[in-house]
């Protein structure tokens, strides 16, 4: 039997993100079935740029689908982010050492089958839609995470 690995995707920080990718990507690589479980602020890692919609929204949700990042190249920094000059930084750096970007290393986690499923409950707080997200992303709830999660070898949270 494979190992499994199991890591829940709690930050929208770009550096996390790209931690939690390369993780998946090589486990994957390993012959590892991996579930990438994306709750609250880890929903950014998700959201599709072209299906966001401010249509059947609350005041509320509608202001905080416009504060948070439209999707995974425009999340922050988790530190020296300096108003997107860190960021910047890295991405040159991540360039000159021929890394692929954070959206390659997605594609890269999707091509490969990794299970991507959103909170159900971060999902409704949130005031995303099922179709702001990524298609390949299923939303499930916390007891069905819960249930993958402990089969699993390897349980990260990020």
């Amino acid at each position: 039997m494979g190992k499994k690995m199991n890591i829940l995707m709690f930050s929208g920080e770009y550096d996390k993100a790209l931690a939690a990718l390369i993780l998946a990507n090589t486990a994957k690589e390993m012959n590892m079935d991996v579930t990438m479980f994306f709750a609250f602020w880890g929903l950014c890692l998700v959201r599709d740029p072209n299906k966001m919609t401010d249509e059947d929204k609350t005041s509320y949700e509608k202001m905080f689908a416009n504060f948070t990042p439209r999707g995974i190249e425009y999340l922050p920094l988790s530190k020296m982010n300096m108003g997107g000059i860190g960021k910047k930084m890295l991405k040159s750096m991540m360039n000159e050492n021929d890394t692929p970007s954070l959206d390659k290393f997605l594609q890269g986690a999707i091509n490969k089958g990794v299970n991507m499923y959103g909170c159900k409950l971060s999902v409704e707080v949130m005031g995303f839609s099922k179709e702001e997200l990524l298609p390949e992303v299923k939303i499930i709830t916390a007891e069905e995470y819960l249930k993958d999660a402990i089969e699993s070898d390897m349980q990260l949270f990020i």
